[in-house]
């Protein structure tokens, strides 16, 4: 990003929870920092999906979470990772995007694309998946 603009500044957050709670304080103070600052502010959590599953598995668990994320519900896409087992390693920096869009005032989110690593190998027996969803 900073090589497409010189003028963007990176506030990297890394979490290792998927706590609920942490995540939902945590998405309050960056609500309230994005809301403060008086700046346009670009969030951005980072993911992959489901890992080493079959493609099938993968894309019915992957569209789970990726329902949560859609109506914006950042505890429930935590659940979903639970429940489903969804390992998505940045579940809870996507359940933090989530929560604080939703608290500034976001109405929804579209999912752009989602592919998995079987797309180009051509072995769908274990995939690895990702997807892209916007906030607005």
């Amino acid at each position: 990003m900073q090589l497409l603009a010189d003028d963007v500044r990176l506030v990297p957050i890394v979490l290792a929870w998927d706590d609920w709670e942490a995540s939902r304080g945590l998405a309050t103070a960056l609500a309230r920092v994005v809301r403060d600052s008086g700046e346009d502010v670009l969030l951005v959590a980072s993911s992959d999906m489901t890992h080493y599953e079959s493609a099938a598995v993968a894309e019915r668990k992957d569209h789970h979470a990726i329902e949560a994320i859609e109506r914006l519900d950042g505890e429930g896409l935590l659940a979903v990772c639970r429940r489903e087992a969804v390992t998505m390693c940045g579940r809870a920096p996507a359940a933090v995007v989530v929560e604080a869009s939703r608290q500034l005032g976001a109405s929804g989110a579209e999912l752009v694309d989602y592919r998995h690593s079987g797309w180009v190998t051509g072995d769908d027996r274990e995939v690895v998946a990702y997807a892209g969803v916007i906030i607005r």
